[in-house]
């Protein structure tokens, strides 16, 4: 090999080693500077609800309304703060029922536990939240996204607590060729995404990167200037070991569900995004199936948006559930 190259190859070097020492240093800066500053921001926010306690912690349960018939809406995967991203959806909802958001551990205000995340423990902890803030089955569950599996255990173990179920856009629970869902779910992709995720947080990155976001939660939506505010600052904290347990039980818990029989004498309706629908591989050919499998008494409708059509589409949900409600009652 000549000087040339050889010195060439030492300049490489030299200018690979700056960058890196450079990046090194910016994360150990951002993480001192996330964690004198930022680390006990959340504090000085009040919960929304009640605070009850489930197996010794505590959890964040926030209701609305008087109607007779209550409808639990469950948050999806990794939602900073769901009582204030469904509180357009509750105020809605809330004028002709009882609404109430349960806020899983780890989530918004409610504790983090070790407590494995399993269908069996957060089927409990909703019973046991629910309880605890004085509300009464049977319930029309309202899951978004990964809650419909812990709905569908639910309504398996317990049927006689649930009156219905109306599921937003909501993890199908049947077999499914390789397809983006089938990645996410794999622990070992999971890992490294969440792992990729837990570094930008502990450096304060993603507060940068959030800012570059396009977010629905806007005053045009329906939402109040707080709830925007407020998930905003929740969402600089939203990964932790639980959510991250939680993401790494996804494969586990739609095949446990799977081989459940559903109770086909409860009612379901499910609204499914258009972008979610047109955008899975076959995903036309998955919600049949997944419809299928839940019985007779499910039907379905799309919902023109994404997967977070809770946040824009209050209308449609709103009278979807009105329309559907008074059909089976």
């Amino acid at each position: 090999m000549s000087k040339i190259k050889k010195n060439k190859g030492k300049k490489i070097m030299y200018v690979f080693a700056w960058i890196l020492g450079i990046i090194v240093c910016l994360n150990v800066i951002g993480f001192a500077i996330n964690k004198i500053f930022f680390s006990n921001e959340l504090e000085a926010i009040s919960p929304y609800g009640e605070m009850v306690e489930v197996n010794n912690q505590k959890m964040h349960v926030y209701s609305m309304g008087q109607g007779e018939q209550t409808i639990v809406l469950l948050p999806g995967l990794g939602l900073p703060l769901p009582s204030a991203d469904f509180g357009p959806l509750m105020r809605e909802l809330s004028k002709d029922y009882t609404v109430v958001t349960v806020e899983y551990f780890g989530m918004g205000f409610s504790d983090e536990t070790d407590t494995p995340r399993t269908n069996e423990n957060y089927m409990e902890e909703i019973r046991t939240a629910l309880s605890m803030a004085g509300m009464k089955p049977p319930y029309v569950l309202m899951p978004h996204s990964v809650s419909g599996v812990y709905s569908e255990y639910y309504a398996a173990k317990y049927p006689d607590e649930v009156s219905a179920i109306i599921m937003l856009d909501t993890t199908p629970t049947v077999k499914m060729e390789s397809n983006l869902q089938t990645f996410v779910m794999e622990p070992k992709n999971a890992k490294i995404m969440y792992g990729f995720g837990t570094l930008l947080q502990e450096t304060g990155l993603n507060r940068i990167l959030n800012g570059f976001l396009p977010s629905a939660q806007t005053v045009e939506n329906g939402y109040t200037e707080k709830e925007i505010s407020d998930n905003k600052l929740f969402s600089y904290h939203v990964l932790n070991d639980t959510i991250i347990n939680q993401a790494l039980s996804l494969k586990d818990i739609v095949n446990e569900v799977n081989s459940v029989v559903f109770p086909s004498e409860i009612p379901v309706l499910k609204l499914i995004s258009s972008v979610n629908q047109n955008q899975l591989k076959d995903g036309e050919e998955i919600q049949k199936n997944h419809l299928n499998r839940l019985g007779t008494n499910a039907e379905s409708k799309l919902i023109e948006g994404s997967h977070g059509f809770f946040q824009t589409n209050i209308t449609d949900i709103s009278e979807a559930t009105s329309n559907f409600l008074k059909k089976i009652n």
